[in-house]
């Protein structure tokens, strides 16, 4: 019974000496199709061709003979290394690697790629996939049938992007085009393909750090320490947000009794709110975050800085004009869309925690339809707070509901400087998985 496996990296180029004298004394070899048609295979050797590689461990397992594994690439990432090594199989590893396909499409394209995100789309992940896209100015997709670059390029729609699209890496028919993200639908792409998705905020055409020391991250985007920060951080220069009702949705030029003074944010802009908020929704890397209602942007770029992808609605322009200038600001991608919601929504692809602002229980009903992990929403009364409450539970929703009061203080005598007061609605997917 075999206990041990070479596993053999390729990636074009000919074969190394310890990879040729691993295959020469092999008596079984698995592989695609295009590597079992290597000279270098023993004629006598029994193939495989490597479709589930759980199943090939299982063959290699009870091989009486030597095995050897033949892959694209560094087999050791994103490859077929973590499954042989499963336990359940016996099997020792021994690898040879060869330069990675996301490697050689960042070559390709003369980039660095140590600021880079890498994910890999199937089709259960393919969304998943699609929002790091969104969050990430520099991104290497692993594709598979069924989700490449057109299926990329689709889900991507009102987002500009460039693809550099890298077709048979290391073959004759190796092929690479670049090309705007609206455009890719419209091709028909070669397998297998890597895809290098550029652009938004610090993108290729913006400066970068002279010596990153991080990989798949960019320093600057981080620099600011902590969240749920002052509104000011957010806000242009100059810019006061004196037409806000304290829940968030007050006519602008007329400020209500209870709103906050200028220069002061109301309730539904409060930065312990704001972190309150983000605590219970949780927004990370490969979810889409809906900030409806986003004001001056606050909550929005908070969301990104955690990794998130983030589309912004508000049905004012200015508010989208000021989120994303806030975006710029903290050095990190967004989408705006102006327009009302609930209509508004209708169009957006699907999200996976909602933070609701504005619009009341139309919205909150609206959300609850498409079916996000969690959802929060602040309330400025007892009875807005109990409608949104049932809303949230009638939609198959776990509800949490808390008053938060903030009080700022004066640190030279401890006089109150201002009080926020607001209810806080959390939503939790009754059915999510923990």
């Amino acid at each position: 019974m075999a206990d041990r496996v070479t596993v053999i990296g390729w990636d074009g180029s000919p074969l190394t000496s310890a990879a040729r004298s691993a295959l020469s004394a092999a008596t079984l070899v698995a592989g695609a199709a295009h590597h079992l048609a290597l000279p270098e295979v023993p004629p006598a050797a029994e193939r495989v061709r490597l479709g589930s590689v759980d199943l090939a461990a299982r063959r290699i397992a009870g091989h009486r003979g030597t095995a050897v594994v033949l892959a694209d690439g560094d087999p050791g990432f994103f490859g077929v290394v973590r499954t042989l090594r499963a336990p359940e199989h016996g099997l020792e590893v021994e690898v040879v690697p060869a330069v990675s396909s996301v490697a050689a499409a960042f070559a390709r394209a003369g980039m660095p790629w140590e600021d880079a995100r890498v994910v890999v789309a199937h089709q259960r992940t393919l969304r998943r996939a699609v929002n790091v896209c969104r969050a990430h100015p520099k991104v290497a997709v692993l594709t598979s049938p069924g989700a490449g670059p057109a299926e990329l390029a689709l889900l991507l729609e009102g987002v500009h992007r460039t693809f550099v699209v890298c077709e048979e890496l290391g073959t004759d028919r190796e092929r690479v085009s670049v090309l705007t993200s609206d455009r890719a639908a419209d091709h028909a792409w070669r397998d297998p393909n890597v895809v290098l998705v550029i652009g938004g905020v610090g993108g290729a055409g913006a400066g970068a750090p002279a010596a990153p020391w991080l990989m798949g991250q960019d320093p600057a985007v981080r620099s600011v320490r902590g969240w749920g920060l002052p509104a000011e951080e957010y806000a242009p220069e100059g810019y006061a947000p004196e037409g806000y009702a304290p829940d968030g949705y007050g006519p602008r030029g007329h400020r209500p009794a209870g709103a906050a003074p200028p220069n002061r944010p109301g309730a539904g802009e409060d930065p312990a709110l704001r972190a309150a908020q983000l605590a219970r929704l949780g927004p990370r890397v490969g979810d889409l975050v809906w900030d409806i209602g986003c004001a001056g942007g606050a909550f929005a770029v908070e969301a990104a800085r955690f990794g998130a992808a983030v589309i912004a609605v508000d049905v004012d322009p200015a508010a989208c004009a000021r989120t994303e200038a806030a975006a710029r600001r903290h050095g990190v991608p967004l989408q705006t869309v102006p327009g009302r919601a609930p209509h508004v929504l209708e169009s957006l692809p699907e999200p996976d925690v909602v933070r609701i602002a504005a619009g009341g229980v139309p919205v909150v009903t609206a959300c609850t339809d498409r079916r996000p992990e969690r959802i929060v929403v602040h309330a400025s009364t007892r009875d807005e707070a109990e409608a949104v409450g049932t809303a949230l539970a009638d939609g198959g929703y776990t509800v949490e509901s808390l008053l938060l009061q903030t009080v700022g203080l004066d640190p030279d005598d401890w006089s109150e400087r201002e009080r926020s007061v607001v209810f806080l609605l959390a939503g939790r997917r009754s059915d999510s998985a923990p």
